[in-house]
């Protein structure tokens, strides 16, 4: 059997929770992968360690500021490793010839760019950033179609589903009998919580999640259960079903990451413990697999799995991603623009959680609709929802 060529692997966001759980898959595998290059928003100290350790040839850095600090860092330590900066820099390292692998991790709609820029170039896409595909679903897959890039979801409940498909599935759920796509959620930190002390929600309660460790914006994100709701939009665009057919599950456990229900009742799901490394190990090795380094899972310590419908009235966040991606075009980006400046408003206190869905339904409702065909008609839609959110923001207030 021949030895498959080390995949040159580049991560957008290496920082986060995701881009330190693929460090660790590579590192665990150094006969099939090398880090190519690494990105970071801000963290210039944890990046340059990262370099040191890894050595990619390039590193990316948001601001000319931070990228010379970031080379002093380097070249006091000896390191050959290029530093880049900007948008620039993160899609020159996405679609750079060398790179066959691109993790796409950046949070929010700062990663639709350099995602974009990988699957142009007809990549090996592993998208973490799901907002890529909500602000502009159709353009991003028509872009992969029309590129041939290899797309692979590496949220765990989109990854659960790809693995939970046929073989070669085309995006055409009734050619596969496929019924409807059970995504589930473990709930957050406040599924139990009374309705009446929601108010009373601080940061820190709302990123405290009972079973996964991620960041801020993504926690929050959780316990609103906007994150389903971005991964029903982004579900619809990966595997061609209609939002109607994807339905939210409960699942506190978060054990069964998703499942498939086909129309002769089978329901084909799977299963492992709550780690990224596992969804990341699967689409790095794909159609192979590899040590993720990850326990084998339990079951007879689990014992209970529990399933349970989500009340809109608890979370009100999943309704208005429904509404949006029934509206179609724009509204997607519109709803995750309006998300994105709540969500930043709360964790600096400037506004109440029970605020952030009030602020996502008011920019919603003063929204236009326009054909999310271009880039930049996708952009301008996104901008004009962050200056209607800021607004709607500075109405309420943290109260």
């Amino acid at each position: 059997m021949s030895t498959p060529a080390i995949q040159n692997v580049v991560i957008l966001g290496a920082t986060g929770s995701v881009g330190a759980s693929a460090l660790d898959v590579i590192s665990r595998n150094p006969e099939r992968y090398s880090v190519f290059a690494l990105t970071a928003h801000h963290q210039v100290e944890r990046l340059a360690r990262l370099c040191l350790r890894h050595s990619p040839r390039y590193a990316v850095i948001a601001d000319e500021a931070a990228a010379n600090h970031l080379r002093r860092l380097l070249r006091a330590a000896f390191s050959t490793t290029e530093v880049l900066c900007g948008a620039q820099g993160l899609c020159e390292v996405a679609r750079a010839p060398a790179a066959g692998t691109v993790l796409a991790a950046i949070v929010g709609a700062a990663g639709l760019e350099p995602a974009l820029a990988a699957v142009r170039a007809g990549k090996k896409v592993l998208l973490a950033n799901k907002e890529a595909l909500v602000v502009s679903g159709q353009l991003f897959m028509d872009a992969v179609e029309s590129s041939g890039a290899c797309l692979l979801p590496i949220d765990s409940e989109h990854n659960a589903i790809f693995q939970s498909l046929p073989a070669h599935y085309q995006r055409d759920p009734e050619a596969a009998g496929v019924r409807r796509i059970l995504l589930t959620a473990s709930g957050g930190p406040f599924r139990n919580t009374p309705l009446q002390a929601l108010e009373a929600v601080t940061p820190e309660d709302a990123c405290a999640h009972p079973v996964w460790n991620m960041g801020r914006k993504i926690s929050v994100d959780s316990a609103t259960m906007m994150n389903k709701g971005l991964e029903v939009i982004e579900a619809r665009w990966l595997f061609g079903t209609p939002a109607n057919r994807i339905e939210v599950v409960i699942h506190p456990q978060s054990v069964v990451h998703s499942m498939v229900d086909y129309v002769d009742g089978s329901v084909i799901a799977q299963l492992g413990n709550p780690d990224m490394r596992i969804p990341i190990a699967h689409a790095l090795a794909w159609p192979e697999r590899v040590h993720s380094g990850v326990s084998a899972l339990d079951l007879f310590s689990i014992a209970t799995l529990n399933f349970e419908r989500p009340a809109f009235e608890r979370f009100p966040c999943l309704a208005l991603a429904y509404q949006a991606i029934e509206a179609g075009g724009t509204m997607p980006a519109a709803l995750n623009a309006a998300n994105e400046e709540a969500v930043a408003a709360f964790l600096d206190r400037r506004l109440g959680f029970c605020r952030i869905s009030e602020v996502i339904a008011a920019t919603l409702e003063r929204a236009e609709r326009d054909e999310a065909s271009t880039l930049e008609a996708v952009l301008e839609a996104d901008a004009r929802a962050r200056e209607v959110a800021r607004g709607e923001i500075g109405k309420r207030g943290p109260s």
